[in-house]
């Protein structure tokens, strides 16, 4: 008999179903975070020698599986089939790069008079993590990899769009001896599965990615608990490209700043901007490099760019692109799946929708600017602060305006945004706190100092 709160998963590429997940109800919620409790004393307590070799094993467990994963990525979230690889890859690397942090998790001795003075950082015990459709490997992998590092116990609730991967890693991880209940994954709605463990009293921080809407409305209850949390949220990214710049190279390289994952990313350099000077030049070359973007299946190894996760997203994207905005297109396939072609937006008024607005899809606005004071400012235009580019041969120019722009992670001559040994996070609305780099596993953590006297 169904389940009567079961979620369809749809293939994006064609619409079909693939499978049918029965959703967490409460109930089930506050009896996984009991099982939890109990796995994570038992982790806590077992040697850090012991969990890093068993996080190994889990890293090659799904180093093994890495194109099975993939594969599964492609068909529920409609991802490219070499991003899937890629995102495959990086939980496994994630695992590894966790598992290398576990024996190096130490407090201090501080100096002090009449004793002796330390820190200890100890687990959390209950870490839930509510991971987003757009990434669903790798960024749940960003808060469980380290999490369960630091010797905790984890819940993950996958996007109700894109659990598969998920409870197909927490079958991978029994497989590698991780205790039982010490990794489990919770499908179900937000509203309903994600809510439960938001409020439960027994989980002591929650890990977000996703709207900036929701993980505010996250951010309120935790507070009202005085409970931890991490969000990581949208981002409407400036690609800034300045007239000393390789032309040539920032505009060959824009379409895939915002077209990556069908620009279904935080990080998408969605507002490129162009001084005025080389503007005209830049949309010469960035026309031919929008129209040659391959779109279509995504398990096509020649494919660039695949479908919007669902017909929501791709209603979603069509209503910012009105018919009276000039626009430069790719092209998509027709028929079923959830389409939309790569879209450039020209001459449009900086403080429109479409221009400050997280549009979550392939289309990007281009706006031109006189001078580096009136890039800051159009750069810091909008609400978000978690990515963006800056193109110049000048590097005292990109020290200052990597430093007058307000996001967490920025990049020159380059549209890199991700590295797990670097730190992760946004500015402004786009988030709370950092992930990755090297105090990944310190964010699962408390620390507690301990006063030892000397005297007699």
């Amino acid at each position: 008999m169904p389940h009567p709160t079961a979620h369809r998963v749809l293939n994006p590429a064609t619409g079909e179903v693939l499978d049918t997940v029965p959703a967490t109800t409460p109930a089930e919620v506050g009896a996984a975070v009991e099982r939890a409790a109990a796995a994570a004393r038992g982790w806590a307590a077992t040697a850090p020698a012991d969990r890093a070799r068993l996080l190994r094993r889990f890293a090659v467990i799904v180093d093994g599986h890495l194109e099975e994963l993939a594969r599964l990525e492609v068909r529920e979230a409609g991802h490219t089939i070499g991003n899937a690889r890629w995102e495959a890859g990086n939980a496994r690397d994630l695992l590894d790069f966790a598992a290398g942090g576990v024996e190096r998790l130490s407090g201090q001795q501080i100096p002090v008079s009449g004793g002796l003075n330390v820190t200890l950082l100890e687990p959390l015990g209950v870490v839930g993590v509510i991971a987003p459709w757009n990434f669903p490997m790798p960024i749940a992998a960003w808060a469980v990899a380290p999490a369960l590092a630091a010797g905790n116990a984890v819940i993950l609730k996958p996007a109700e769009t894109t659990p598969l991967t998920a409870l197909r890693l927490a079958e991978l991880a029994l497989a590698a001896g991780l205790p039982e209940h010490l990794f489990q994954v919770l499908p179900g709605a937000g509203a309903v599965t994600g809510n439960a463990l938001v409020e439960h009293p027994g989980v002591a921080k929650i890990v977000f990615t996703g709207s900036t809407r929701v993980g505010k409305q996250i951010m309120a209850s935790c507070a009202e608990r005085v409970k931890r949390v991490t969000l990581e949220l949208g981002g409407k990214s400036p690609n800034v490209v300045f007239a000393d710049a390789d032309v040539e190279a920032a505009a060959a390289a824009a379409p895939m700043s915002f077209l990556d994952n069908a620009g279904q990313d935080c990080c998408a350099r969605t507002r490129i901007l162009v001084q005025q000077s080389v503007y005209d030049r830049f949309l010469d070359l960035l026309a031919p490099a929008l129209k040659s973007v391959v779109v279509g299946d995504p398990a096509d190894e020649k494919t660039q760019m695949g479908p919007l996760i669902s017909a929501v997203q791709r209603d979603r994207v069509r209503s910012y692109v009105t018919d009276d905005l000039a626009v430069i297109r790719g092209t998509a396939p027709e028929g079923p799946g959830f389409w939309y072609p790569p879209t450039v937006v020209t001459e449009v008024d900086p403080a429109a929708p479409i221009a400050v607005e997280e549009v979550f899809g392939p289309v990007a606005v281009v706006l031109p600017f006189e001078d580096e004071e009136d890039a800051v400012r159009l750069a810091n235009a909008t609400e978000y602060g978690l990515s963006g580019s800056i193109w110049t041969r000048d590097v005292s120019r990109a020290i200052r305006v990597s430093r007058a722009v307000a996001a967490g992670n920025l990049s020159v001559n380059s549209h890199s945004s991700v590295r797990y040994w670097t730190p992760f996070g946004g500015y402004k609305q786009s988030g709370l706190g950092r992930e990755l780099g090297p105090d990944a596993l310190t964010a699962f953590t408390e620390t507690k100092n301990v006063f030892i006297s000397t005297e007699a």
